[in-house]
């Protein structure tokens, strides 16, 4: 999630359009979910694990070892599996669990959980039905609003930092900016496709959980040494670079999807 002109003016055209290929590939596994969105998902996990080790200095066999561990219970979640449920759940926990009893590395077992968390989230809200698509887009464009709204309020307005010791170039504009254009989009969603009123409620609350993930990651980011947690994406650096903003809103989004349903 990025609100300032961190790079070259002609790093914008290639970042737009890597950035709208990305969401395009998005929407389309999202439209067929099933093995097609798990596996864009799974892939993403792997990778975004991959970078959490690199940004703790967990390399060689630990490194692989972490993905292994976190690969376990995505497997479970498939729809060949048990799916997005309790049983995976306690493997996500059991793998961390592992992680941390072979490797030593609470930090490296942390990974598990942050990754495996909002991957799981994601999946639990797509399954849905009905309403599954339509929540499942939701949670993730509203974290890809806050993300617009923020990168143009903070190029545009400028003005006091957000946190200069950890990410330099956000702003309170980006942030005000960001939450705007989520809550817009939220309620565009409410009146055009019915999204229910709880979750356009709610999205003010999300848009700045995407923007505390962002600041967590530009953390441990300015922690490791490093500009990006990797450079898979074109113009954009790392996975998690990409889906910080994802991590905290997806699990409280499915919350606020799934306990109203359980309890009706």
């Amino acid at each position: 999630m990025t609100e300032a002109p961190v790079k070259r003016p002609s790093d914008l055209p290639l970042r737009a359009v890597a950035g709208a290929a990305m969401i395009a590939v998005a929407l389309t596994a999202l439209y067929f979910g099933g093995i097609v969105f798990w596996l864009l998902c799974a892939v993403a996990a792997v990778f975004m694990m991959a970078e959490w080790s690199d940004l703790h200095q967990a390399t060689g066999k630990n490194k692989r070892l972490g993905q292994y561990a976190l690969f376990v219970p995505l497997a479970l979640m498939s729809p060949w599996g048990a799916g997005p449920h309790f049983l995976a759940l306690g493997l996500l926990a059991g793998a961390a669990f592992f992680v941390v009893i072979v490797t030593g590395r609470r930090a490296l077992a942390g990974g598990v959980l942050y990754v495996g968390l909002p991957v799981m989230a994601l999946l639990l809200i797509r399954e849905q039905q009905p309403g599954g698509l339509l929540y499942t887009v939701w949670a993730l464009a509203l974290v890809w609003a806050c993300d617009i709204g923020a990168y143009f309020s903070g190029r545009t307005f400028g003005g006091p930092k957000l946190s200069p010791t950890i990410s330099p170039n956000k702003t309170w504009a980006g942030l005000i900016g960001g939450v705007i254009l989520a809550s817009v989009f939220a309620a565009a969603m409410h009146q055009v496709y019915g999204l229910p009123l709880r979750l356009a409620l709610a999205t003010p609350l999300l848009a700045v959980l995407a923007v505390l993930g962002d600041l967590y990651e530009s953390w441990l980011k300015r922690r490791a040494g490093v500009k990006d947690s990797g450079t898979v994406l074109p113009g954009h650096g790392g996975v998690l670079d990409r889906l910080d903003g994802v991590v905290p809103v997806a699990p409280l989004a499915a919350v606020l999807v799934v306990l109203p349903l359980l309890l009706a």
